[in-house]
């Protein structure tokens, strides 16, 4: 019976022991801490919205820049140029680089847009990124001087010039007390640097504003951030004469496509 006793209580001392073991083993390993999937952070277009297009006039200085009012409903075009290194390729593009067939097709297109309505002009090329003409300074013969500068030699920051776009035209938009009509015109020729970020911007401004974006796609898939059926407006061009036809019928879509101009 004493022999029965002691075999019991070793086999509880065992059981103890593993136990114990077992604890410490589940104490001393290293916790898995849970996953937590970081948010993105806001663009700055995303991060200036109001909630007013356009905001409000704000000072007395605001009241100041507002147009006469027989300029309120005019049209209002920003050029983005695409200046990228690829530009200066040959291909879709005949004997002619890129870039010079795109410049010859954007001239001939500014002729086109109604003397009344104000142009402005975004390019990245070799030079770095700039506003090359405000659209308060809506000269033809100036905007096709600049166009006619640009010098391929860059990366393709299109959600920053979406957004310096955005920027001129809700200014304009301000000065014009929210009448007249609002164009961002894309000439471009490859994808942009961070694809994820434009889809956002350019998300952002159809969702804020009246802005239309209608976008050439020089030499590329229709499968770009800035193809958005029924959202934009989109022409896919692979030769000059292509490109030429595209840029005139935006101005000729722009002014039927309701779904983007119904704000």
């Amino acid at each position: 019976m004493k022999k029965i006793l002691c075999l019991f209580g070793l086999a509880l001392f065992l059981l103890n022991a593993c136990s114990d073991d077992n604890q410490q083993r589940k104490a001393a390993a290293p916790q898995k801490k849970a996953v937590v999937p970081q948010q993105q952070a806001p663009t700055p277009l995303e991060q200036k919205h109001t909630g007013i297009w356009p905001p409000p006039l704000e000072n007395e200085q605001d009241q100041e820049n507002i147009l006469p009012t027989d300029q309120w409903t005019r049209k209002n075009y920003v050029m983005i140029f695409d200046g990228s290194g690829s530009m200066a390729d040959q291909r879709c593009s005949g004997n002619k680089t890129k870039v010079a067939v795109a410049q010859e097709a954007v001239a001939d297109w500014a002729q086109s847009v109604p003397e009344d309505a104000h142009l402005g002009l975004i390019v990245f090329d070799q030079k770095g990124f700039a506003v090359r003409q405000q659209l308060d300074q809506g000269d033809r013969q100036t905007f096709v001087q600049q166009v006619q500068t640009v010098v391929p030699g860059s990366t393709t920051p299109l959600t920053q010039a979406v957004q310096a776009a955005y920027e001129l035209l809700t200014d304009q938009a301000r000065r014009q007390l929210g009448y007249g009509e609002y164009h961002m015109v894309i000439v471009t020729d490859g994808a942009a640097n961070l694809p994820e970020e434009l889809t956002r911007a350019v998300n952002a401004v159809l969702a804020r504003s009246p802005i239309l974006i209608s976008t050439i796609g020089f030499c590329i898939a229709t499968t770009h951030s800035l193809n958005q059926p029924g959202r934009t407006i989109y022409k896919a061009a692979d030769n000059p004469e292509a490109l030429r036809q595209g840029l005139q019928d935006i101005l000729a879509e722009s002014e039927s496509f309701d779904d983007v101009t119904d704000f």
